[in-house]
């Protein structure tokens, strides 16, 4: 499976607060991928038919950038949980997504984020009473050959403790037809 081409240093870019109108930030095809609120998991697992997996590319403890620090409000020496996984639906990977979770959040309940594999990280978030969402935040991301990739990112909040997930959109996706 070819893996993205994205490190760390692209998600130290430059993030815009999503605010209407957004016509002039990002084309077209790309809007209602941005902007949609709801499970992206869901979405795709539609638009696959059912053919949708997550693949761990990697993950472990490490400290976030300077940009996720800032977003989570927490100090960038703070360490934290970096999940990075493919979301492929047809065989085909879709979506490269970065979740920085605090180890400060890995308490309780959410000490099971640790350990859900190849689950969707949305299948849990979305499922959780206490789920809250903040703004979304959308950036045109540079990968190491020089593509262009739109990206959104989030903080979620479980019983009020804090994760960043980034979601960046591959080129792959643009031919698939979203459906709410």
């Amino acid at each position: 499976m070819p893996r993205t081409s994205l490190t760390s240093r692209n998600f130290n870019s430059r993030w815009k607060a999503l605010r209407r109108p957004y016509q002039h930030v990002a084309p077209k095809p790309w809007r209602r991928w941005l902007t949609d609120r709801g499970s992206l998991t869901q979405h795709l697992i539609r638009a696959s038919h059912g053919h949708f997996r997550v693949e761990v590319v990697q993950q472990g403890f490490a400290k976030p950038s300077l940009s996720e620090a800032r977003a989570l409000s927490i100090s960038p020496r703070q360490r934290t949980l970096i999940r990075e996984v493919q979301l492929i639906g047809d065989g085909t990977p879709w979506v490269f997504a970065r979740t920085v979770i605090p180890v400060t959040t890995l308490t309780g309940r959410q000490r099971q984020l640790h350990h859900i594999g190849n689950r969707s990280l949305g299948t849990i978030l979305f499922r959780d009473p206490t789920m809250r969402r903040g703004p979304l935040q959308i950036s045109c991301l540079k990968d190491q050959l020089g593509q262009q990739m739109w990206a959104r990112r989030s903080v979620f909040w479980l019983q009020n403790k804090p994760l960043l997930v980034a979601e960046v959109f591959l080129p792959p996706l643009q031919q698939v037809e979203y459906s709410p």
